[in-house]
């Protein structure tokens, strides 16, 4: 008995140890989560999604690294009710940029219902996405910003791609990264919005957008579980080629 309880233990402890962070910073790689309510979560998971995903890593509100797993909007500062908060995309896109053995740190700061002018430099919002990534840059390097916002701006999208501009120009400046990749998501159906997102490349270097094309939503603006994975899948197809 007491051999297996050393052979259980040791496998605990294992268990355990392969979920600490690494120690050097540049062996950790961060993303910013940031936008409204399909960044958030709003699709359901199941059982299994939501254990720990191996080797990814959640800013926790003490700005300590924990194992990452679903919802990743828990500690976001500027969330609504924690009940609300489900699996977003960045539950696939981690899966997809730990596939070759990469640590990766992510940093969720994101609310349902809010517009892209509530992202501006002087608002909370806008404040408190710099004060975590800062926090998670002490420990780890940050590598790139994915963004998902439209629906609270779909019937007035002139200039939103100006906005857009605005907004990754100065997440570049105040995160000391004048290349930090930056990728947009498109809402659901095709959208006034989705052409304004799809300008982002053309008006600012080293940014990309992923389509919505074929996403199939659960009511009219959240995408459903199949739908939010797939779109974590092309942000991180997208983000891979901005990191070439």
């Amino acid at each position: 008995m007491r051999k297996l309880w050393m052979i259980l233990g040791f496998g605990l402890f294992t268990v355990s140890f392969a979920q600490e962070p690494p120690s050097k910073k540049e062996d950790l790689h961060v993303y910013l989560l940031i936008g409204q309510s399909n960044m958030a979560g709003r699709a359901p998971f199941t059982d299994e999604e939501s254990k720990p995903i191996k080797g990814v890593f959640l800013l926790n509100g003490e700005a300590q690294w924990e194992p990452a797993s679903n919802p990743l909007n828990r500690y976001s500062t500027i969330r609504k009710g924690l009940g609300m908060q489900r699996m977003n995309p960045g539950y696939q896109f981690a899966l997809e940029m730990s596939k070759q053995g990469q640590a990766i740190g992510l940093v969720v700061n994101a609310r349902g219902g809010i517009s892209i002018e509530q992202w501006a430099v002087d608002t909370k919002f806008y404040r408190e996405a710099i004060r975590r990534a800062r926090e998670a840059q002490k420990t780890g390097t940050l590598k790139g910003v994915l963004w998902h916002q439209g629906e609270s701006n779909h019937g007035d999208p002139q200039s939103y791609a100006q906005k857009l501009a605005v907004l990754v120009e100065r997440l570049r400046l105040d995160l000391g990264d004048a290349k930090l990749p930056f990728v947009a998501g498109q809402i659901v159906n095709p959208s006034p919005i989705n052409d304004e997102i799809a300008k982002l490349p053309g008006e600012v270097n080293h940014t990309a957008f992923v389509s919505s094309e074929g996403l199939k939503t659960y009511d009219r603006w959240h995408f459903d579980a199949p739908s939010t994975k797939e779109l974590g899948k092309r942000y991180a197809d997208a983000m891979k080629k901005l990191l070439k």
